[in-house]
């Protein structure tokens, strides 16, 4: 699996750029911001993007929705109780100075229980609410080791925040507790922000877990 990383916008948000090692077909997850950028490195892959994957719909993960789709004819697959959210984006930016971002009616919605096949890849979507209402994690299992996209449920050494709207702490931490139970501690967590780790190094050092325990 090829995994490119891109850092964007101002709250530093990663977006996920994925293929088969060489393949000419690709996903790419949580589009931000800096549309350009992203489109440029799609087009130096020489790839088709199959999808644009949303684990939620807040504005610094979705801001480049709208031009990535537009330019790709990519489909957008969407966390289904968020929909109204990525349909009108700038209605739902809790502070001023972000944007202005353009709105998009997604093609697909998840909720989890699903498998998609796309661009390759067997992804398992798993409902990881907390952090907002219908968050999702997208999870490869037929990757060695696991490749889990948490979003904002998982960081290194920190939890997803829970005090915008829809959030909600005990929801966020059995999230999490779901994704321990479901995976080894070798899985790999490419998570909305910082940098990459591993379940197992999270369930050993976060503090945020060993305080819930």
């Amino acid at each position: 699996m090829d995994v490119r990383m891109f850092t964007v916008g101002a709250v530093q948000e990663n977006c996920y750029l994925i293929r088969r090692d060489g393949a000419d077909s690709a996903l790419i997850v949580d589009p931000g911001e800096e549309a350009p950028r992203l489109l440029e490195a799609i087009g130096a892959l020489g790839v088709t993007l199959d999808a644009i994957l949303l684990t939620h719909t807040h504005f610094d993960h979705v801001g480049a929705v709208a031009p990535v789709a537009k330019a790709t004819g990519a489909p957008v697959y969407c966390p289904r109780i968020e929909v109204p959210v990525l349909q009108d984006i700038m209605a739902f930016v809790p502070w001023p100075g972000f944007g202005p971002y353009e709105s998009w009616d997604p093609e697909h919605t998840v909720q989890g229980g699903e498998t998609l096949r796309l661009a390759g890849f067997d992804i398992e979507v798993l409902f990881t609410p907390g952090h907002s209402p219908g968050h999702v994690t997208y999870a490869m299992r037929g990757e060695e080791p696991v490749a889990i996209f948490s979003g904002d449920v998982l960081f290194q050494g920190s939890v997803g925040r829970t005090d915008l709207p829809g959030g909600d702490g005990p929801t966020l931490m059995a999230s999490i507790e779901s994704l321990l139970s479901a995976f080894d501690d070798e899985a790999v967590v490419y998570p909305g922000h910082m940098g990459l780790t591993t379940l197992g190094a999270e369930r050993a050092t976060n503090p945020y877990l060993t305080a819930a325990r």
